[in-house]
C-alpha cells in the first residue's frame, strides 16, 4: 500500500452518522464490531475520527470506546491516515487496539504497543452457511442466571438480565443444566451485520460437539434477520477454527488485539488491568 502524502492528509472528529457508516461500509465485514456500535446504546460513549487526503476523500476512521479503563480503539484504513487520526483526533491515555499488524506499525511512534494477540475474522453468509444439527434452544431472560453461571461470572460482574431480551442467545442443557451457549457480540439490522461470541461449553462437557451446535444455531437464526455474520477466533486455536469452518465460516481476515500507552508516560499504575486484560474472554472454551 503506497504511503499517502503526510501534508495533504487531514483529520478531524466527526460526529455524523451517516458519514461514518459510509466510510464503515468499504470493508463492512473488517468493520462488523465498529458497525454494531453504530447503533447501539452504546454509540453516545464512541467517539470518531475520519482522516482525509488532499482531495476530499476519506481514507481512514478510528473508534474509540470513551471509559476510565482501557478501551477498545478500532482502526481502519490507510496507515498513515490512521496515524494522522492518533495524533491530532482520537488520542487516548490507554487503549486497547484493535486492528492489523500493519495499522499497529503506524501507531507504534505514538504509542508503546504490547505484545499482540492474533485472532483470524471469520464470516459467513447464506450460500455458504452449512447448519449442524442439535438440540439448541433459544435462551430468554429467564435463563440469564444459568448463563452467568455457565460464563462462571460473578453477580457484579454478570450479564443484565435485559442482555437476552434482544441478544441472540442459544444453549444446550443436559438433565436440565445448561453445559454450552453461544451468543451474539453486536447485530444491526439496519447496516445487515452481525457478530457471533461468548461461545462456552463446561469443561465436564467438551468433545461432543455442543459448541458446534450452539454456534450453528446462533448463525442461522441471525442469517434470517442480516446477510453477513461474522465472529473472531483465536489464530492457534486449531479445533475451533475447524469447527467453524465446518459450518461455513471462511477466514476472511487476521486482526490485532494489543494493549497501548501513549509515550508520554510509564504503565504503572495500569499494570494490574494490563495484565487482566492479556487473556481475551471467553477464550473459545470448547
Amino acid at each position: 500500500m503506497a504511503a499517502l502524502p503526510l501534508a495533504q492528509l487531514r483529520a478531524r472528529s466527526v460526529t455524523d452518522r451517516d458519514e461514518i457508516a459510509a466510510y464503515l461500509r468499504t470493508d463492512r465485514r473488517y468493520a462488523a464490531y465498529a458497525i454494531g456500535d453504530l447503533d447501539s446504546a452504546s454509540r453516545g460513549r464512541c467517539s470518531w475520527g475520519i482522516a482525509y487526503d488532499g482531495e476530499g476523500e476519506p481514507v481512514a476512521l478510528a473508534m474509540h470506546h470513551d471509559g476510565l479503563v482501557p478501551q477498545p480503539l478500532f482502526l481502519m484504513g490507510e496507515p498513515d491516515g490512521c496515524r494522522a487520526v492518533l495524533a491530532n483526533v482520537i488520542k487516548p491515555r490507554d487503549a486497547f487496539f484493535q486492528s492489523t499488524a500493519e495499522l499497529d506499525a503506524a501507531a507504534a511512534d505514538l504509542y508503546e504497543l504490547e505484545r499482540a494477540t492474533i485472532l483470524l475474522r471469520m464470516v459467513v453468509d447464506a450460500d455458504s452457511f452449512a447448519p449442524a444439527a442439535g438440540s439448541a434452544q433459544r435462551l430468554g431472560p429467564g435463563d440469564i442466571d444459568d448463563l452467568n453461571r455457565l460464563y462462571q461470572l460473578g453477580f457484579r460482574a454478570g450479564f443484565a438480565q435485559a442482555i437476552l431480551d434482544d441478544a441472540v442467545y442459544y444453549g444446550i442443557r443436559i438433565r436440565g443444566r445448561l453445559v454450552s451457549a453461544a451468543g451474539t457480540h453486536v447485530i444491526n439490522r439496519r447496516e445487515g451485520v452481525a457478530v457471533v461470541g461468548n461461545v462456552m461449553t463446561h469443561a465436564d462437557f467438551r468433545g461432543h460437539g455442543f459448541a458446534k451446535m450452539v454456534t450453528s444455531a446462533v448463525t442461522a437464526d441471525l442469517l434470517d434477520q442480516v446477510p453477513d455474520v461474522a465472529l473472531n477466533v483465536h489464530a492457534d486455536n486449531v479445533p475451533a477454527v475447524a469447527a467453524y469452518s465446518r459450518l461455513g465460516y471462511r477466514e476472511y481476515r487476521q486482526l490485532t488485539e494489543r494493549l497501548g500507552r501513549r509515550r508520554s508516560g510509564g504503565w504503572g499504575l495500569m499494570r494490574p488491568i494490563r495484565e487482566a486484560m492479556r487473556i481475551t474472554w471467553p477464550r473459545d472454551q470448547r
